[in-house]
């Protein structure tokens, strides 16, 4: 639904609203024609139902107002002495229809000083909870949202089994654009394993302001662009089209930003002409072939710990005397070289074209490739065969544009087009594990639309292959993402915190019993 659709259904149910509950705001003391304006009928029905004025606010919040609206249905059925369970069940089953039939069909007095207290155990505790999930809500969708790092692409930035806060603001909240869906969960319900959402109807991209924009080498969590699974690492091979607030969440660094020109030469990243330089804190992993003196004696699992290899890294018997190692920095591999026994440490770099790398240019591989334009809203490129895979995927699904190529013609919107100008902005991620790291080297850019938010807390990080205590990696608690220098701990001063605050609440209690 585009903006003026959604704007003809805001006022017809409004109207649908009016026509329902006009004679109940009149018994209630208020002007029938209050309840035909919008937003100020609202705010008149939260007085009516004796509720705060800022309740309001949250019918027009995607997904909360799917809590709110049954919650505003039993207040106002309850405000005018419709309170049996019948009356409840019927609110919510006829999507508030039965106070249409209340206000037309039934004489009924409004109850102004009516107890806003629950009067049974089970009901403050629906309502308790009712309260707990609209809260836990927003502050997922607007604020922070947990994530669980749940592959190796960012091994030794972020860890597999590293349990992150991600920031909402820090680029700008992004409202929800599915509007009927679970709230707290993202695309599958947990336990039946099933759908969470409806894909229709659709609210359009809207973000509020954010206090930072996306910078090369930023980790960023984004919605997958290319994502047709029906689950995260579901192997069964089924498929769905996903609205874009629903498609699996990625986390990558962002290593090219709009306008920027991006080429990889074995394994290393240019940006405009001159290698990206990165922050200390990450460190770039390859794969490389290590040969060995069959006759030394050597304990690789040792070794491979000794020169920083972490979880994601791995190692296999290529032959008998080489191994392939998965993950290994630049500097591992020079302290690699330096033990007795090592012949020889080769990085893996690729050579021949791949048929999967993004835009099918041959010769192009994960290792060499490009350059290539980071779209930028507002610039223009000449279009021909020879470009147009590059931004094939941007006109057409992202900018949403008709696009067919005829002979050599490419027609955009039933019109001849030899250039294009971009309505987004596009940015570049990949993986710091390189070899490893399914990115945008395969499936091409990230429209700003499907960034979710920036990582900047870890909580807790858990090591599978750990025993007992050690299965948490202690070292690794509230520590922060970004920033200079290497991760610092500050799980003492957490702990210093929760400790000051049990000891001055016992003192206060103790004093308070003391009065």
């Amino acid at each position: 639904m585009i903006l003026f659709h959604w704007f003809i259904f805001f006022l017809l149910v409004q109207f649908i609203h009016g026509l329902g509950t006009w004679k109940l705001y009149e018994k209630a003391g208020r002007k029938r024609w209050k309840a035909f304006i919008p937003i100020y009928n609202s705010i008149v029905l939260m007085k009516i139902i004796n509720r705060p004025t800022w309740w309001t606010i949250l019918l027009f919040i995607p997904v909360i107002n799917l809590i709110m609206f049954p919650v505003i249905w039993v207040e106002t059925l309850r405000s005018f002495g419709k309170n049996s369970t019948s009356d409840t069940w019927l609110g919510i089953f006829t999507f508030g229809l039965y106070i249409l039939y209340i206000n037309y069909t039934q004489e009924v007095t409004h109850i102004s000083d009516r107890s806003l207290t629950a009067k049974t155990k089970t009901g403050d505790t629906i309502s308790s909870l009712l309260f707990a999930i609209v809260v836990a809500t927003l502050v997922h969708t607007y604020v922070m949202q947990p994530y669980t790092i749940p592959t190796s692409s960012l091994e030794k930035s972020l860890l597999i089994g590293d349990f992150l806060f991600v920031s909402k603001f820090h680029y700008g909240a992004r409202t929800p654009m599915t509007t009927v869906a679970a709230p707290m969960v993202h695309d599958t319900l947990p336990i039946v394993n099933t759908k969470s959402y409806l894909s229709w109807p659709q609210l359009p991209y809207f973000r509020f302001p954010g206090f930072q924009k996306v910078e090369k080498n930023d980790i960023v969590v984004f919605n997958w662009p290319a994502d047709t699974v029906y689950k995260f690492f579901d192997t069964s091979g089924r498929s769905v089209v996903k609205p874009i607030d629903k498609k699996s969440n990625y986390v990558k660094r962002c290593q090219g930003t709009p306008g920027d020109s991006l080429q990889i030469k074995n394994g290393i990243v240019y940006i405009n002409g001159k290698e990206l330089i990165l922050p200390a804190r990450a460190k770039t992993q390859y794969s490389y072939y290590v040969t060995y003196d069959m006759n030394v004696p050597l304990d690789f699992e040792f070794l491979l710990k000794d020169v920083g290899c972490t979880d994601g890294a791995g190692f296999k018997n290529e032959a008998r005397d080489t191994l392939y190692i998965r993950a290994l920095t630049f500097e591992g591999a020079n302290k690699l070289r330096s033990i007795p026994g090592i012949k020889s440490v080769s990085q893996v770099i690729s050579k021949n074209g791949e048929m999967n790398i993004f835009s099918g240019t041959p010769k192009w591989n994960s290792d060499n490739f490009g350059p290539i334009y980071i779209p930028e809203a507002g610039k223009t490129v000449a279009l021909n065969l020879k470009s147009l895979p590059f931004y094939k995927r941007v006109i057409a699904v992202y900018e949403g544009n008709d696009l067919k190529v005829v002979g050599n013609d490419i027609y955009i919107n039933n019109k001849i087009a030899t250039s294009y100008t971009f309505k987004k902005n596009y940015y570049w991620m990949m993986g710091d594990n390189r070899n490893n790291s399914e990115d945008s080297r395969y499936w091409g850019y990230v429209p700003e639309d499907h960034i979710v938010g920036k990582p900047v807390f870890i909580w807790l990080s858990w090591d599978t292959n750990g025993k007992g205590i050690n299965k948490i990696r202690w070292e690794r608690l509230f520590t922060t993402v970004g920033g200079d220098g290497q991760p610092q701990s500050y799980f003492k001063y957490f702990l210093g915190l929760l400790v000051l605050y049990f000891v001055g609440e016992y003192f206060w209690k103790k004093r308070k019993n003391a009065k």
